[in-house]
């Protein structure tokens, strides 16, 4: 397992903008893979963004493209949300994950490890 701290939600106005982080506990094993998740009372975590530690390869959801981008910073073994352009659909509590082991990086039920969660609101 990976401890996990997120940071950098918080409020804002549509159109605004956000940038999340999550930073990754140092273990002998650095994360094949990291992504954002979100989650509204009532609804199923859905995915939004994830991250191949290695290669670089994004994942978007299509609710986000071209309005959200993930990176990560492997020597801090952290990684990044930057969200623009944000609308009042995308208020939620904002979970990271982390992947150990190789394989698909998309559903809930791939990744072993979570944060938290930090709270996005975006009012109209």
């Amino acid at each position: 397992q990976v401890q996990l701290v997120e940071s950098g939600g918080g409020s804002v106005q549509a159109g605004g903008s956000l940038r999340l982080s999550c930073a990754a506990s140092r273990s002998t094993y650095s994360p094949n893979c990291m992504g954002w998740f979100r989650q509204v009372p009532g609804k199923e975590r859905e995915a939004v963004a994830a991250v191949y530690t290695q290669s670089g390869l994004t994942i978007y959801a299509d609710s986000v493209k071209g309005r959200f981008t993930i990176s990560r910073d492997n020597a801090e073994n952290t990684v990044y949300l930057q969200m623009n352009s944000l609308k009042p659909e995308d208020t939620a509590m904002y979970y990271c994950a982390a992947k150990v082991l190789g394989g698909r990086c998309i559903a809930v039920a791939d990744f072993g490890s979570w944060g938290q969660g930090t709270q996005v609101t975006v009012s109209a």
